[in-house]
């Protein structure tokens, strides 16, 4: 199916956080928009069962002929499995909840980890000229998950400004340590980006210095808002930056794209 000794050109990175409800899903669709918006072609992977990055994107449920579970379980070819959105430039391909079976049925399969890693490297993928893969990973740190993080890149973690959330964060840590030790020895945290941050909230103001403390320049200075805009975007199936363009929260996720790509230039210089 692919050529695993091959380079990718697109970088790959997983937006993951094993706890719900942290901006994980919104990030992804706005991070992705506000990247094409910004003349990157961008694919989103959606690796959630729940399939909310598809529905974000004004995929419907009827529209979902080949997902994530068919180009993993399957090996469905490239140009069946990815779909084009309202935006150009913007690909994914979408979720079911089929995918919630994916662990059962991978148990037996040697290769259950790399199976999303040889997908996204096989030479039919070099006719898309991708300059972005996002994964939105599901909130587990299930096979799908360790998926995402063997064929990524670097990991995006969404950290909600609430109380105890930095300590949510030692499991995702340590399994990103474990993958790094044994599948991927490449990946690296891409950054922390706070999500739901209420400036006038005092916790929300010692969450960031806690972070920022703790982990140093691996936290993004971008911050996003708790902003009714991006609440109310994926009701309309769209992201915010097209909901809302002049929104606080448009106007985070295209700082937050900024600032990603200029690290990446950094990294790469």
């Amino acid at each position: 199916m692919s050529d695993i000794s091959r380079s990718t050109d697109p970088k790959i990175i997983a937006i993951a956080n094993q706890k719900g409800g942290v901006g994980k899903t919104t990030t992804a669709i706005n991070l992705a928009a506000a990247l094409v918006e910004q003349g990157h072609r961008v694919l989103v992977i959606d690796l959630d069962p729940q399939g909310n990055a598809s529905t974000g994107f004004g995929i419907e449920a009827t529209e979902r002929t080949y997902t994530t579970y068919d180009l993993l379980l399957d090996e469905a070819p490239l140009s069946d499995v990815i779909q084009a959105t309202s935006m150009e430039g913007l690909g994914i391909v979408p979720a079911t909840v089929d995918l919630s079976s994916a662990d059962i049925e991978l148990i037996s399969n040697e290769k259950r980890s790399f199976l999303l890693h040889d997908a996204l490297r096989q030479v039919a993928m070099d006719q898309y000229v991708w300059d972005y893969i996002l994964i939105d990973c599901p909130p587990s740190l299930n096979i799908l998950t360790v998926n995402a993080m063997v064929a990524a890149h670097s990991v995006l973690v969404p950290l909600q400004s609430e109380f105890f959330a930095l300590e949510g964060l030692s499991q995702l840590m340590l399994t990103i340590r474990e993958i790094r030790q044994s599948a991927n020895p490449g990946l690296r945290i891409e950054g922390i980006v706070l999500t739901m941050y209420d400036r006038r909230n005092n916790l929300s103001q010692q969450v960031e210095q806690d972070a920022r403390d703790n982990l140093g320049d691996l936290v993004f200075q971008t911050v996003i808002p708790r902003n009714v805009r991006v609440s109310e975007a994926p009701s309309f199936a769209m992201p915010v930056l097209s909901y809302d363009p002049k929104s606080l929260g448009a106007e985070a996720y295209r700082a937050l794209a900024a600032e990603l790509v200029r690290n990446n230039s950094a990294v790469a210089a």
